[in-house]
């Protein structure tokens, strides 16, 4: 039997989260090990296996990945979440860079300053609603199908939903113009593996708080 997929990251969301919601909607169990101190990064440094000298690092298949964006693309054409041809699979990565976009935002600004956060967070909702809620909107509604990419579920619906939750956590009410959005919302969030990831309980982290940003300070030293 395989061993499972081993994640090596923060506890908490970071640039791994995406990785997370990947392997749990394609019902993949996982094992992580959370780095809570400089000599365990440093540690995976010394051993050659950060290829540049950062996290994300998964193991799996035998191998050892880096680079985020390299392990999703992987992990989306593994398990059939990454189109049917290389059309499909351009628009899915335009689908995610932009979710990706939106959800750095966020990421980057839990290491601000209380004031910068607040006007970061404000600006992102503000994005949300303007720039990049709008288009998927249109997607949705020009082409008239459940998923974004082909009449199929895909990578750049996971990652839509994902980019929903998060700004949801900064603005409840975010969706309120885009109901097409909030179907769409329902619709994945009721696929049986994503339930069960948002359920209590599961590997889904919680937004950062103070430790989480400490502790990614105190580990990368900046």
């Amino acid at each position: 039997m395989a061993s499972k997929p081993k994640l090596y990251y923060f506890c908490g969301r970071g640039r791994m989260e995406s990785i997370r919601w990947l392997l749990a909607t394609a019902g993949v169990e996982f094992e992580e090990e959370f780095l809570e101190t400089r000599e365990q990064y440093e540690k995976l440094q010394k051993d050659g296996r950060l290829l540049f000298g950062q996290v994300p690092l998964v193991e799996i298949d035998g191998m050892v990945l880096t680079q985020t964006r390299a392990i999703l693309s992987y992990l989306a054409a593994k398990y059939n979440l990454y189109g049917k041809d290389l059309k499909e699979r351009v628009r899915i990565d335009m689908y995610v860079d932009g979710t990706l976009d939106l959800m750095l935002m966020i990421a980057t600004a839990a290491f601000k300053p209380p004031e910068d956060k607040e006007k970061g967070h404000a600006s992102t909702v503000k994005k949300a609603k303007t720039r990049y809620f709008p288009v998927f909107e249109k997607i949705l509604k020009d082409h008239g199908e459940d998923y974004l990419t082909g009449n199929k579920f895909s990578w750049a619906d996971i990652q839509l939903l994902e980019a929903i939750l998060m700004v949801e956590e900064l603005d409840a009410p975010v969706l309120s113009d885009f109901p097409l959005l909030k179907a769409f919302k329902t619709r994945i969030s009721n696929i049986p593996t994503i339930k069960k990831f948002l359920q209590p309980g599961s590997p889904k982290k919680p937004p950062p708080d103070a430790h989480y940003v400490e502790t990614v300070r105190h580990i990368l030293q900046f």
